[in-house]
């Protein structure tokens, strides 16, 4: 207990100057008519919102600042002490063009991350410890996850594909290969103060100069994130493969939010 206290008080001291951004501006069209009309952010697991389990864990890491982008039922978040940014465009959007909306958030070390997952102190730790200028975080282990989830099959993951030297080569959906270096993407991202310069440079870019399909998308702000990191990929940007080992989960469906009311109990 005393080692894990003072682990925490450690990163405390050098993650204060640390931002979050957390996309949420999706909603639980999945969990039914009822959830249907809630941000994912504000679903209960075990009577706490995933956003204030999310909120918790990274100031338990000394991640103070923190930024959460809402899109449809902005008037359902809390007023609690985070910078909402409102995607008032969502509806032309995937969870790309709401995170440029909020682009000018990006400076500085950051964590960006889904809002539908669920992550412990173990596997926040892993990420922020990794020395990197853009770093994504992977599971290795992921297909034990979808051991009985029916409802969102195997063929959804996200997947990275890593070279034997550990780069990644791809990330998209449901990578077929035979190669045993294939991992899921957590839905976190971590960047350096260099980093972020880079990730929004590209932004920049790219909202300047791209016409047309992006990836597997119809549009650059149509596109999932992973699309985005693809690009740097293919761009000759390198981006750290985090490999991480602590409790995470994702929530789309009822089953997974079962799941993760046993796990995160």
């Amino acid at each position: 207990m005393n080692q894990l206290k003072s682990r925490h008080v450690l990163w405390n001291r050098y993650t204060t100057k640390m931002k979050a951004i957390i996309i949420a501006a999706g909603t639980g069209i999945r969990l039914g008519k009822e959830k249907s009309k809630l941000p994912k952010a504000l679903l209960e697991v075990n009577d706490q919102t995933v956003l204030s389990r999310q909120i918790s864990v990274l100031k338990k890491m000394g991640v103070n600042e923190i930024v959460v982008i809402t899109g449809p039922y902005a008037e359902k978040f809390p007023s609690i002490d985070v910078t909402y940014v409102n995607d008032q465009n969502h509806d032309e959007h995937d969870i790309l063009g709401s995170l440029i909306v909020a682009k000018d958030y990006i400076d500085g070390e950051t964590i960006i991350t889904y809002s539908d997952i669920l992550f412990d102190v173990i596997t926040l730790e892993q990420i922020i410890q990794q020395e990197c200028d853009i770093g994504i975080a992977i599971d290795m282990d992921w297909k034990k996850a979808y051991e009985g989830r029916t409802f969102h099959p195997l063929t959804e993951a996200e997947n990275i594909l890593l070279s034997d030297d550990k780069n990644i080569l791809k990330i998209q959906k449901n990578i077929k290969s035979q190669e045993e270096n294939i991992g899921e993407f957590l839905g976190l991202i971590k960047l350096s103060s260099h980093g972020s310069k880079i990730f929004t440079d590209k932004f920049e870019y790219l909202l300047t100069n791209h016409i047309g399909t992006f990836h597997n998308a119809a549009s650059l702000k149509k596109a999932y994130i992973t699309d985005f990191i693809q690009e740097l990929v293919d761009s000759k940007i390198f981006v750290t493969p985090i490999l991480v080992s602590g409790k995470w989960c994702e929530i789309d469906t009822n089953q997974d939010l079962e799941r993760a009311e046993k796990i995160f109990s």
